[in-house]
């Protein structure tokens, strides 16, 4: 592979963004997915198909790696056909764009450090979307060096801040997502508000985005709620993960999170009430309609 070929690992709904916009920037790009359907279907626009994450390893110095929860990122980086599993690792980077437990980021970091394979543990929020047009939010947390390996393709991707060692990226993903989920929640109420007023929801992003209300999730979600546009732009049961996970840190550190609480309540039925497919927004058909 050339010095500018990058693996992926994980090609689902975010994957797709990534690679497409790793092309675009005139990157190689070698893929991996579980599912053979997304590894054809990435082959489309360019992504060489590899039968593994080991393969990936083996094939680039740079590994992304976006997947569905903690066990498929321990699976692809310390698997039996994980990136552990390759030949040389010394000197390649492995990063994990996944939001995943803490205790296993720092276990992963460890396991790959042994072969001299650095880690950033990479968490972004923004949603397909913002990585197919390179505009993410990256919390990154890892050394210097590792760091540095990365920076020239993370500008391709997003804005990446370094937030401090490996761990404090994943960290400042529960902080992203302590302010956006319990978010999704308090715009399907203040949309309730809104209609059962006669006011014109449609017209509420544009009258506060000047104000503290506006918010690019406002004006993204909004119009989402009042059409129930719920095809997924990310999963609620994906939703329901991270609220679980933010839940376990707070009891962790003793944190008292109400709001985060509530909204894991409502995710909770949301998921029960088989809605795990849908986008986050259907959080509002939760909320009964005004008559």
């Amino acid at each position: 592979m050339t010095a500018k070929s990058i693996g992926f690992i994980g090609l689902g709904l975010m994957g797709q963004g990534f690679t497409r916009r790793l092309i675009e920037r005139g990157h190689g790009v070698v893929g991996f997915d579980l599912d053979p359907a997304k590894v054809a279907a990435a082959a489309a626009w360019g992504v060489k198909p590899a039968k593994s994450a080991a393969d990936v390893a083996e094939a680039c110095d740079v590994i992304l790696n976006c997947v569905i929860n903690t066990a498929a990122v321990e699976d692809a980086a310390t698997g039996p056909r994980g990136a552990l599993a390759a030949g040389k690792l010394d000197g390649k980077v492995f990063v994990d764009h996944s939001t995943t437990e803490l205790e296993a980021t720092h276990r992963i970091a460890k396991a790959l450090a042994v072969r001299g394979m650095m880690f950033v543990d990479a968490p972004v929020s923004g949603g397909p979307g913002a990585a197919a047009a390179g505009s993410l939010a990256i919390m990154a947390g890892g050394e210097d060096r590792a760091i540095a390996a990365i920076a020239d393709i993370m500008r391709g991707l997003g804005t990446m801040t370094h937030m401090g060692p490996i761990g404090t990226g994943q960290a400042t993903k529960l902080v992203n997502q302590t302010l956006v989920l319990t978010n999704y929640c308090v715009l399907a109420e203040a949309l309730r508000l809104a209609q059962s007023y006669g006011v014109d929801a449609r017209k509420i992003p544009e009258a506060l985005k000047t104000g503290h209300a506006g918010s690019n999730l406002l004006a993204a979600a909004f119009p989402q709620m009042i059409d129930e546009d719920f095809a997924p732009r990310g999963f609620a049961r994906q939703v329901l993960k991270d609220l679980e996970m933010l839940q376990a840190a707070a009891r962790d550190q003793h944190l008292a999170m109400p709001m985060a609480s509530q909204a894991l309540t409502l995710f909770r039925l949301l998921v029960a009430g088989g809605k795990s497919e849908l986008d986050a927004c259907a959080v509002v058909s939760l909320y009964p309609k005004p008559h």
